[in-house]
C-alpha cells in the first residue's frame, strides 16, 4: 500500500512527539509492511567515529524507544564509551521517515528478563552462544557452541538472560516527522525538548 502525499499541518500533530509516532507507527504496521519496526541505529565511538546498522524497535512508551542487544559488540561498546545515539524510521512505501536523537540507558535488567522468556527457544540459545561482532575462525564454532547449549539447557527449560545481553533504551531529546510531498517540497517537523520538560515543534525546510 503505497500512502498519497497528503499535506501535513503542524495542527494535525499531537503535541507530544512519542504519541504522534504511535500513530505513524501504527500506520505503518496496518499498512502491511515487512518490517515496520526496523530502524537504523547509528552510534559513534569516543573519538567520534560512527557506525550504523538496522536492529528492531521491540517497545516504546513515554521513557523512549527500546532495543536489545550484546553489551560488548560493537555497538554496546560503544554506546558505553558514548552513550548518545540516533535512530531513523524509513517507511518508503509510506513515503514516510522518523528520526529520533537521544541519551541512551541500559532497560532494567527486569525488563530484558521478561522480553528474553518471550523469544523462540532457539534465539536464546543463539543470544548465549554468539560473541557478538568477535571474530570467529567459521560457522562451526557457532554451531558447536549451541550444541553444547542444548545440552545444559535441554527441552524448553527456562533459560536465563545473558549477563551480557539485554535492551538499551534511546530517551529521545529531538524527533523530527517527514513526510513527502511533491517537488521535494517535503513536510518536515521537529520536536526538541524544552527546559521546562515540555516539547516545542517547529516546521523545517526540506
Amino acid at each position: 500500500m503505497i500512502q498519497h502525499e497528503t499535506p501535513i499541518q503542524e495542527s494535525d500533530l499531537h503535541p507530544d512527539p512519542i504519541l504522534e509516532f504511535g500513530k505513524w507507527f501504527q500506520f505503518a504496521r496496518d499498512s502491511g509492511l515487512a518490517t515496520p519496526d526496523g530502524m537504523t541505529l547509528a552510534t559513534a565511538a569516543k573519538d567520534g567515529r560512527p557506525s550504523a546498522r538496522i536492529v528492531l524497535l521491540k517497545d516504546f512508551d513515554a521513557r523512549g524507544f527500546v532495543f536489545y542487544t550484546h553489551y560488548e559488540s560493537r555497538k554496546g561498546l560503544e554506546l558505553q564509551a558514548n552513550p548518545w545515539a540516533a535512530l531513523v524510521f524509513h517507511w518508503d512505501p509510506l513515503k514516510r521517515q522518523v528520526r529520533i536523537e537521544g541519551r541512551v540507558q541500559k532497560a532494567p535488567r527486569a525488563e530484558s528478563q521478561q522480553y528474553f522468556n518471550l523469544r523462540p527457544f532457539e534465539s536464546r540459545l543463539a543470544a548465549w552462544a554468539s560473541q557478538q561482532s568477535d571474530e570467529i575462525p567459521g560457522r562451526q564454532v557457532l554451531e558447536d557452541r549451541v550444541t553444547e547449549l542444548r545440552t545444559e539447557y535441554p527441552g524448553d527449560e527456562e533459560v536465563p538472560v545473558p549477563p551480557f545481553w539485554g535492551g538499551y533504551r534511546v530517551v529521545p531529546d529531538r524527533m523530527e516527522f517527514w513526510a513527502s510531498r511533491p517537488n521535494r517540497l517535503h513536510d518536515r517537523f521537529c520536536y526538541s525538548r524544552a527546559e521546562t520538560g515540555g516539547w516545542r515543534i517547529v516546521r523545517l525546510s526540506p
